[in-house]
């Protein structure tokens, strides 16, 4: 990992192999922008099930506007209780990794490895393990999918296949997204700006 060959801070800084690196260290209670990103996973998941569910319905028994309030109302609590467990899983993630999320950003002309500490690492990985085989076990295949991406400790973005840049400057957050993958860079204020152009520079395949 480029946190074990050179000492990297906080502060984006260019090394001697024409690579520029940093730390970024989050609260994952004082900032759970993690958290907002799972409920949004969920939500999009639980909306395309809701109108699959819906577009089926309509096709068997006509527009009923009685079955699609019941279907809502049952995708509402089924919903309401994930995010519950979702929260509570997220509260005891938060703690068993000292209550914060550190990742090192390794940056040059071709792309961004978003990769987290060793320490970190190890721990995000046996977590990982530990829900997957409770998925496996319980043949829940969502909570065994989501042990397995969590033992995925590392992910990079390739800048001639990124298709969308979004930037929540307040949050300290740059969404690189392409086609697969969703990486999410987060950096500093006072280098937020110069990592933004830095990548957006680079992306040459932007969607218009």
């Amino acid at each position: 990992m480029a946190q074990e060959k050179y000492e990297v801070t906080d502060r984006v800084t260019l090394y001697d192999d024409g690579k520029y690196r940093w730390v970024y260290k989050m609260s994952l209670f004082k900032k759970p922008t993690i958290f907002f990103l799972i409920c949004k996973v969920m939500l999009i998941a639980f909306g395309a099930v809701f109108v699959f569910v819906s577009i089926i319905d309509l096709f068997r028994n006509g527009f009923d506007s009685d079955s699609l309030l019941t279907n809502l109302k049952i995708f509402g609590i089924v919903f309401a209780v994930i995010i519950v467990i979702a929260f509570i899983s997220y509260l005891i993630y938060a703690a068993i990794m000292g209550g914060n999320y550190i990742v090192v950003f390794t940056m040059d002309q071709t792309g961004i490895l978003h990769e987290q500490t060793s320490d970190q690492a190890r721990k995000a990985k046996k977590i990982g393990a530990v829900t997957a085989a409770v998925g496996a076990l319980s043949g829940n295949l969502s909570t065994m999918a989501a042990g397995m991406n969590a033992t995925r400790t590392t992910m990079y973005s390739e800048f001639a296949r990124v298709k969308k840049v979004k930037t929540n400057p307040r949050r300290g957050v740059i969404k690189v997204n392409q086609t697969l993958s969703r990486n999410q860079v987060y950096v500093c204020g006072e280098d937020f700006e110069f990592v933004k152009s830095y990548i957006l520079g680079k992306c040459e395949n932007l969607k218009k």
